[in-house]
């Protein structure tokens, strides 16, 4: 199955600091990709190459055949790459329809009545269609992570950009937002960065490791987590378990 994603030869630097280092992967629609790390390891700044927030020093990045590598942020939205955040980050004053209406409109491109019922479909799917009249601000954590995760579904993209979006959540919370990653998991490519391993396990079909913005394993969840360089690089830092079946 031919990529919807694919990077190549990655490249980032600033000054002495090396953020990203010839890093290459992909990922195909279905397939959700788990990156992990430690904190300074250049996952946020792949993932800010990827989306347009910066420009890399080399290497190419293609969504869906196409070289998006200089085309600007909202170009790359228009054409089908999403990008949801570990903080939430709604229009407080909007309803979560509202919310999601915007990312219709305006990130999908979609007409007044095609907008409403992508948004009536997406609020749906994310569980907020009983809330769809409450103001953003005033949701729970989840319910804003689940806004923030059926914004970026209402741009309608080909490929999804989680990042860290577990971070913050209960165990049981963990486990819902789980459930819904993995009913959205076949309509896109996913790329998840995530410090909640178990999570990822549940829902990566395979994991890429970085440390010093250098891809040092990638594979099999498992078998990414037993590795003796990911080992060395979480030394004195306790993974989480995999979830039990």
């Amino acid at each position: 199955m031919a990529p919807v994603l694919l990077i190549e030869g990655l490249s980032k630097r600033y000054g002495s600091i090396t953020v990203a280092d010839a890093v290459g992967f992909q990922v195909a629609r279905g397939e959700c990709l788990g990156v992990i790390g430690p904190n300074g390891a250049g996952k946020t700044s792949v993932f800010n190459l990827i989306d347009g927030t910066v420009s890399p020093d080399g290497g190419r990045i293609l969504l869906d055949g196409m070289d998006v590598t200089r085309r600007p942020k909202h170009l790359r939205a228009r054409l089908g790459m999403a990008r949801a955040y570990q903080v939430p980050q709604p229009f407080p004053d909007l309803s979560a329809f509202e919310n999601v209406l915007v990312a219709t409109t305006f990130g999908a491109g979609l007409s007044a009545s095609d907008a409403k019922a992508v948004a009536r479909e997406t609020l749906r799917l994310t569980g907020l269609w009983d809330k769809r009249e409450v103001m953003a601000g005033s949701l729970p954590l989840l319910d804003r992570k689940r806004l923030e995760l059926g914004r970026a579904l209402a741009s309608q993209p080909k490929l999804l950009l989680l990042d860290e979006i577990a971070g913050g959540l209960t165990q049981m919370e963990v486990v819902e937002l789980v459930a819904l990653i993995r009913s959205i998991k076949p309509t896109v490519a996913m790329v998840w960065i995530e410090h909640v391993t178990h999570a990822l396990s549940a829902v990566a079909d395979r994991l890429v490791a970085m440390n010093f913005g250098r891809v040092i394993a990638e594979g099999e969840p498992q078998e990414v987590m037993n590795s003796p360089s990911v080992q060395e690089v979480y030394l004195g830092t306790v993974l989480d378990a995999p979830a039990a079946d």
